[in-house]
């Protein structure tokens, strides 16, 4: 059978959010990270633990862009849909480009599943998908045709479904089944009746692409040319966590991390539980704000005390956060961004709490803020922060967001060597002559970190504020006002210590500039390369660096002749920017729990 060649494609898989569309997603991703392909995935999933069966609210979805060439978002658009009823239909098909191909499961048409979809007539049968490749195969007919002497009952033989959907995209893909057939056997060791099920489904699926010449042609996507090295498939929360754990080792403490479950940031706490090999301590607390002063505690103690959360939990850690201000100790807490206010969109990503991340807190409470702009990013963003905050003896807020902690990409796995040194100032005894200062500071306003047990060195700690070099408690008005600005200079002072702010693409004056934070790095980055292909006079720059800001970044700025800022809030970054450096930037502002399209970025500076 002909083979027909590819440059990239996007496929989105949806279905019941009782379909294993998530975990169907997974695995077609792990596999095609192993062949070699570079990918971009962005899985959508409904925010109810179990909405009812059948319905729009129910819909959960997972969609891969993968490619022979650089991939850096998800897609605009779909090439192919895979749908397991109605409403996935109904909620997908216009992410579906014209001409794509529609693989649907006939089962998930019945008149029941039409009328929770809102559908009057079966759209498989009305004509209204004309000008769309339709292909229709009752998927859980032939799974349980496949199960039908395995002795199981229908509702176990039914769960095997999204296996005979996977095995189908495989065969029409040219990918091998032996990634998702060890995983199978490993999930299920303790079941081998189960284990053995889903891989029968499995081939099934894949043997009926084979057979039944559903397709004239399959498909094939060679693997990219990335740079030499060993590489893995890793999502937002996972590069995040390793880099906790590798900030841990470079500085020679215990990594303690302190949580509460939230989405979704809770599998933050389930990979670092993972590592107790590499002294990692962590502590699931009743609540969050004693998620955040546990891990107060363990920097006061000598660790790396870490905690993360997502907005509504960061605004209840907001006053422990002030205390380790202005204890000025060492601390990272993790913010993966979410819909909001208050409990909001919980499994929807936005860019919406950098006001609270840079102001929201009582009082001048400065602390550097640092954000992660794709899934393996996120390593490098969180041994940033680390380093900073053990270095300059601070808390740190490091942003992610659902996009990034949920999204995969390949990451290239970097040595010990290539990491950055990290040295906390612990204090020593030859640095002290007679009376410790435990507040007493270097050129760079840093203190010393004293550990709990050192003779010689005992320190008053506290929230109220302390006397200039003692820490002793002080209520003197010129005191206060001193201590508030040495605390904020030495925020300032970090901007010493972070690189240049660089064009990421384009050149470095010009026409436009996209400014961009955050998880739009992708998207802006395909639009730009996109309109310079096209002759646009663009450039793109990303922060990772939002408080301070990089020392360059009001020289570049004023190198355009306009500013464009994408984000995906109201607009904080914009009224930062404008305030900070007096530019007329103008915003384009995207608050619907999704991520902004290629499309959205070209048009808002084609139609300046």
């Amino acid at each position: 059978m002909e083979s027909i060649i590819k440059k990239d494609v996007t496929i989105l898989f949806a279905g019941d959010s009782g379909d294993g569309i998530q975990l169907t997603g997974g695995q077609f991703t792990d596999t095609t990270a192993l062949y070699g392909n570079d990918i971009s995935t962005f899985p959508d999933f409904p925010a109810e633990i179990r909405a009812p069966q059948g319905t729009l609210a129910g819909v959960s979805g997972f969609q891969i862009k993968f490619g022979s060439t650089d991939v850096h978002t998800p897609g605009d658009e779909c090439d192919v849909l895979v749908i397991m009823n109605a409403a996935s239909l109904k909620m997908n098909l216009h992410s579906l480009k014209k001409g794509g191909i529609i693989i649907a499961n006939t089962s998930g048409f019945v008149q029941k599943n039409l009328t929770l979809a809102g559908y009057e007539n079966n759209p498989l049968e009305d004509g209204s998908l004309e000008g769309y490749e339709l292909f229709c195969i009752d998927v859980t007919k032939l799974t349980r045709e496949a199960l039908k002497d395995s002795g199981m009952g229908q509702k176990e033989i039914d769960r095997s479904k999204n296996m005979f959907v996977l095995g189908f995209i495989y065969w029409m893909f040219n990918r091998a089944l032996n990634k998702t057939v060890d995983f199978l056997k490993e999930k299920f060791q303790k079941r081998e009746d189960i284990s053995s099920a889903n891989i029968q489904v499995l081939k099934a699926g894949y043997h009926f692409g084979e057979t039944t010449e559903t397709f004239a042609s399959r498909y094939q996507v060679e693997p990219a040319k990335l740079k030499k090295g060993k590489y893995r498939n890793i999502s937002g929360n996972e590069a995040l966590s390793i880099g906790l754990i590798a900030a841990a080792k470079k500085s020679g403490l215990q990594l303690f991390y302190g949580s509460y479950p939230i989405t979704p940031a809770s599998n933050i706490l389930h990979e670092l539980s993972r590592h107790k090999n590499f002294d990692v301590l962590t502590f699931q607390a009743e609540d969050e704000i004693a998620a955040i002063c546990s891990a107060i505690g363990a920097s006061y103690g000598g660790a790396l005390g870490t905690t993360g959360s997502s907005g509504p939990g960061v605004a209840l850690k907001g006053e422990a956060l002030g205390l380790a201000t202005i204890l000025e100790i060492p601390l990272v807490v993790v913010n993966i961004q979410r819909g909001g206010p208050s409990t909001g969109l919980p499994t929807k990503t936005e860019q919406a709490d950098l006001f609270q991340a840079l102001y929201g807190r009582n009082g001048e409470s400065a602390v550097p803020v640092i954000a992660a702009y794709s899934p393996s990013n996120c390593f490098d963003a969180a041994l940033g922060a680390c380093k900073i905050a053990l270095e300059h003896m601070t808390p740190v807020v490091l942003l992610s967001d659902g996009y990034i902690a949920n999204g995969t990409e390949p990451w290239k796995f970097p040595t010990s060597s290539e990491l950055p040194g990290i040295t906390p100032p612990l204090v020593r005894q030859s640095e002290v002559n007679g009376q410790f200062l435990p507040y007493k500071r270097n050129e760079n306003l840093v203190r010393k970190w004293a550990i709990p047990g050192m003779k010689g060195f005992e320190h008053r700690i506290g929230g109220l504020e302390k006397e200039e070099d003692t820490g002793n408690v002080s209520y003197d008005p010129d005191n206060h006002e001193k201590m508030i600005k040495i605390r904020q200079e030495k925020i300032d002072k970090i901007a010493n210590f972070i690189p240049d702010q660089a064009i990421d693409q384009g050149k470095g004056s010009g026409k436009y500039l996209i400014l961009g934070w955050g998880s739009t790095y992708g998207v802006i980055k395909t639009a730009v390369s996109e309109m310079i292909s096209e002759g646009v006079d663009v450039s793109h720059a990303h922060l990772t660096h939002l408080q301070p800001f990089p020392k360059n970044l009001g020289a570049v700025l004023s190198s355009f002749e306009k500013v464009v800022i994408p984000e995906m809030n109201n607009g904080q970054l914009l009224h930062i920017i404008r305030s900070r450096y007096l530019i007329d930037a103008k915003g384009l502002q995207k608050i619907k729990g999704i991520p902004f399209t290629t499309k959205e970025i070209k048009a808002a500076i084609l139609n300046e």
